[in-house]
């Protein structure tokens, strides 16, 4: 719930307000500036609609919104006066209040002033989180999560080595992107980036795909063709499903590895070639070697450094971030001005659990945006209403997640006082932190 602090020397006016707002927002009151200034230290709201003359013709008001500005710069400020001065309204604006508002109070249109107030609060954070750590570094690889910072922080560290990366992951979550972000962050982001997907051809092809052939090789093999590893000569390639690799070309990819060269079907001898691998997978590679399927020479020579990336519904609130994304980016491009979603919406994303990860939310808001003929998705028109029920279990951890949140925003991100809220001490708190994946520099304001 959002959190309001209201500041006024009339206890009328403080109490009407308290009573209006207090069904949608939590409220703080304060009588006068050294009380404002104390409950903007201690409950961190979120808006602050201050009165400018807290005392017969004084101006303290404009002293709590500088301290706001100067501490609290989150906080989004309203000023609120009985005297109709113009120039105290620009003062007001000049020092950072988003709005400016005349008494006598109209408790409706004070209302629209502060959802517009935390519309624009809302639209500053998830700006700054996209630039801080998804859309300016890693294309559209979206997260603040603390699993997906740890993407990111190997994604920068493996890039301008030549070390062969696996990443690992449901499919779906984006392990190509990974792939990309590495290649155009390394020393060979001038040479080719060529992707090969493993499971998508036929054994009898993949040969040929990969390592090329020499003219009249094989029936129908009419001129000399380069395979992908070939045409990939000073740059990156891409295996994705490297685990369907069949064991012959396992071998042979191995050889790869170790020598650098590689055998064209029908060749009489080597062709050196300088390619940097990685590769990605959604089966357990530790698990089909087990089986004999896969084998361990190759593995290690593949995983020299893995990158995990987790499924969609581990990530906490990057649902409502790529969400938001997804939304703002389809919008633009058929063209339609489209403000959100539902409450009903949201509620439905937080609760599936995205079997087909980030690539299935992309699809479920492209086609609500193309289909929709309203200002706003709701669940339905993301095909989720009524959707697949959850488990107790995920209905155990959603309701923790939630609790969770919930004392982190009311804190402002203070494990202490969050902890003493749920009941609860420091440690488990970190510990369930690092379950569900929550950032805790989101809320701290």
């Amino acid at each position: 719930m959002d959190r309001i602090l209201v500041v006024d020397d009339d206890r009328g006016t403080l109490l009407q307000l308290k009573w209006a707002l207090s069904k949608e927002y939590e409220v703080l009151l304060a009588g006068d500036a050294e009380t404002a200034l104390k409950l903007l230290e201690e409950g961190r709201p979120d808006i602050a609609i201050l009165d400018v003359a807290l005392s017969e013709g004084g101006r303290e008001g404009l002293e709590v919104l500088a301290k706001i500005a100067e501490e609290h710069p989150d906080t989004k400020a309203i000023v609120m006066t009985g005297i109709d001065d113009k120039e105290v309204a620009l003062e007001a604006i000049e020092m950072g209040a988003c709005d400016y508002y005349r008494k006598p109070v109209d408790v409706d249109e004070l209302k629209v002033v502060i959802k517009r107030t935390l519309n624009i609060q809302k639209l500053e954070r998830e700006n700054r989180l996209l630039r801080r750590l998804g859309q300016e570094p890693f294309e559209e690889m979206i997260g603040t999560c603390p699993k997906m910072l740890e993407v990111f922080e190997a994604i920068g560290k493996v890039a301008t080595t030549d070390a062969t990366v696996l990443v690992t992951g449901e499919s779906g979550t984006g392990k190509e992107l990974v792939a990309r972000a590495i290649h155009f962050r390394s020393l060979r982001k001038e040479g080719p980036f060529v992707v090969v997907n493993c499971g998508a051809i036929p054994e009898n092809l993949l040969e040929s795909e990969l390592f090329g052939h020499e003219r009249g090789s094989f029936t129908g093999a009419y001129r000399t063709q380069k395979g992908k590893i070939e045409l990939a000569d000073g740059g990156t390639i891409f295996l994705d499903e490297v685990g369907e690799l069949p064991p012959a070309l396992q071998v042979k990819l191995l050889r790869f590895i170790q020598e650098k060269e590689i055998d064209r079907i029908g060749g009489g001898k080597p062709v050196k070639v300088d390619v940097r691998i990685i590769a990605a997978t959604n089966r357990d590679l530790k698990e089909r070697m087990l089986e004999g399927a896969f084998r361990e020479d190759l593995y290690y020579r593949l995983s020299v450094v893995t990158i995990e990336l987790p499924p969609l519904r581990e990530r906490g609130e990057d649902i409502m971030l790529l969400a938001n994304y997804f939304l703002n980016r389809f919008s633009s491009e058929v063209g339609k001005d489209i403000k959100g979603f539902t409450k009903d919406a949201l509620q439905a994303m937080r609760s599936y659990t995205w079997p087909g990860n980030v690539r299935e939310l992309e699809n479920r808001v492209r086609k609500a945006v193309i289909m929709t003929e309203n200002s706003v998705i709701s669940s339905s028109d993301l095909g989720l209403a009524g959707g697949p029920r959850m488990t107790l279990r995920e209905a155990k951890d959603r309701l923790e997640r939630e609790m969770i949140r919930e004392a982190l925003e009311r804190t402002g991100g203070n494990i202490s006082r969050s902890a003493r809220e749920l009941g609860i001490s420091r440690a488990t708190l970190h510990d369930l932190l690092k379950k569900h994946n929550i950032d805790l520099e989101t809320y701290r304001r």
